[in-house]
């Protein structure tokens, strides 16, 4: 648990210090979301490799629709991609967040608090995995 916390922080201390060299900001969403790819275990697809990088907006991410206006994201669909991992706080920061389907994957542990904070949120589909404790109010 510690090296993967250790092999967070430092991938994101270089993912910070290549985006100030590009003039390109990281924006709380994709820091959200990097934050999310690095909790997860198990992906036998790859697509997160290929098209989660941070060289590319996420507005381009698979799985991800964005406010054009806002370049904020909208919703997330990763519905049976057979994902295996963990939602960490940093994904109640998705406050432009309107449809998030996580359905028939192999998430686990409790959905983090954070989540409370995203009041735009209209649709939620969580079910076939193995999330304990309560979706947060």
């Amino acid at each position: 648990m510690e090296k993967a916390f250790t092999f967070f922080l430092l991938t994101l201390f270089l993912l910070m210090a290549s985006s100030a060299m590009t003039q390109t900001n990281i924006t709380t969403d994709q820091l959200a979301l990097l934050s999310l790819k690095f909790q997860i275990i198990s992906y036998p697809f790859h697509f997160l490799d290929e098209s989660w990088s941070p060289a590319t907006s996420i507005c381009h991410w698979v799985g991800f629709t964005c406010v054009s206006r806002h370049q904020r994201v909208k919703s997330l669909n990763l519905s049976n991609m057979a994902l295996t991992g963990k939602i960490r706080r940093e994904f109640g920061n998705l406050l432009f967040l309107v449809s998030l389907d996580l359905r028939s994957n192999n998430f686990h542990e409790n959905l983090p608090q954070e989540m409370a904070r995203l009041r735009r949120l209209k649709f939620l589909r969580l079910s076939v995995n193995n999330f304990s404790g309560k979706v947060p109010s």
